[in-house]
């Protein structure tokens, strides 16, 4: 049977609490502060992230979709954002009519160039949407200098970071929002979800009206909003895969670090945390010439090996961009992400391993 590169990991604590949820019979809730569920969830996620507040959508990229409402972009506006990354995050930027501007990323974590970054900035630009790809932190420190000198904010696409940190402040936390995504491939799940993290009480109130069709109290719409509510059901999933995520991220760095050491000496470059810097392992993914090669031997041998993303945004057919951006047509043509999650076992890293020093 393969193995792969990422897979929900349910059991009988959540399949108790989506059938008392059932039993209940409150499927979700039209309420401002949302239901029972989902407020217990966002209060676990608070004290997780350390963020002050938290909420909970019904997917990353409404997650993404609401921030951008939070902040008034709109038409006319250009967000700066990778191409290297999944789709959703230029996607989000189109659903509020304003442009996305794709710039170059890093070669060593895949994350987004500040020094094109720099050159992309004009008078339209309105916010900067850093995304911490594979779980690897992008260079906050960075981003958020530029961003505080130019009075543009940041909304970070921590959709696949959830657990990553740098020097001890987690993902999502650095800038004015973060963005978190629970699809059932992530380092936990709820099935489909978000989650928005801020510590900035006006834009919590905002987007507690953006998430329910900008309503308070019921049928009296105060701004533009959508039906972007995460039902009682994925936060019932959510609340207690959030208790074992720490045990998730444990497994996960344990099997990254032993991959690494037994991948040691072979001819590919392998993924390397900066100092200070703690990684999710959402995705473990290293960089070859022979990417293609490797991939299909691993395949073969029922190690889900995966590429993302062999095809970066602005070479879709929808987004067509001629623009060159040679560090993303690089990484397009070379990263490939190995299997680190929960339920890999040793003799699966061996596996991997083996081959690819073979080749």
């Amino acid at each position: 049977m393969k193995i792969p590169v990422n897979m929900p990991l349910v059991g009988k604590e959540e399949i108790s609490e989506v059938a008392a949820v059932i039993k209940k019979g409150a499927l979700t809730s039209a309420a401002k502060d949302g239901g029972a569920n989902v407020q217990e969830f966002e209060k676990l996620v608070c004290s997780f992230l350390k963020s002050k507040y938290a909420i909970a959508v019904n997917s990353g990229t409404a997650a993404l979709q609401a921030s951008l409402y939070a902040l008034n972009i709109k038409s006319g506006d250009e967000v700066l954002l990778p191409s290297f990354t999944f789709v959703a995050t230029a996607n989000s930027v189109v659903s509020v009519g304003a442009k996305p501007v794709f710039v170059d990323i890093r070669r060593d974590n895949f994350t987004i160039d500040t020094d094109d970054l720099r050159k992309k900035i004009t008078k339209k630009t309105k916010a900067i949407m850093p995304v911490h790809l594979y779980g690897n932190v992008a260079y906050i420190d960075e981003i958020s200098e530029i961003a505080q000198k130019h009075h543009i904010p940041i909304i970070e696409d921590a959709c696949q970071s959830l657990g990553s940190s740098y020097r001890g402040k987690q993902t999502g936390t650095f800038s004015e929002l973060g963005c978190f995504s629970l699809y059932a491939a992530k380092v936990m799940t709820s099935g489909e979800g978000g989650i928005i993290s801020t510590s900035d009480e006006k834009l919590r109130d905002k987007l507690l009206m953006i998430r329910n069709h900008g309503m308070v109290y019921g049928y009296d719409t105060r701004i533009l909003g959508l039906n972007l509510r995460l039902p009682e059901i994925n936060a019932a999933i959510a609340k207690v895969q959030m208790k074992k995520l720490p045990g998730f991220l444990k497994k996960r760095e344990n099997n990254a670090r032993i991959l690494t050491e037994l991948l040691s000496g072979a001819d590919v470059t392998l993924p390397a945390p900066r100092k200070q810097e703690k990684v999710n392992w959402y995705l473990y993914t290293i960089s070859s010439k022979n990417r293609d090669k490797i991939s299909k031997i691993l395949n073969e041998n029922d190690i889900g090996a995966t590429v993302y993303y062999g095809t970066p945004i602005h070479k879709t057919p929808y987004y067509d961009k001629k623009k060159s951006l040679p560090i993303t047509e690089w990484a397009a043509k070379s990263v490939l992400s190995l299997p680190v999650q929960p339920q890999v076992t040793h003799k699966h890293l061996q596996t991997t391993a083996k081959i690819i020093k073979s080749l």
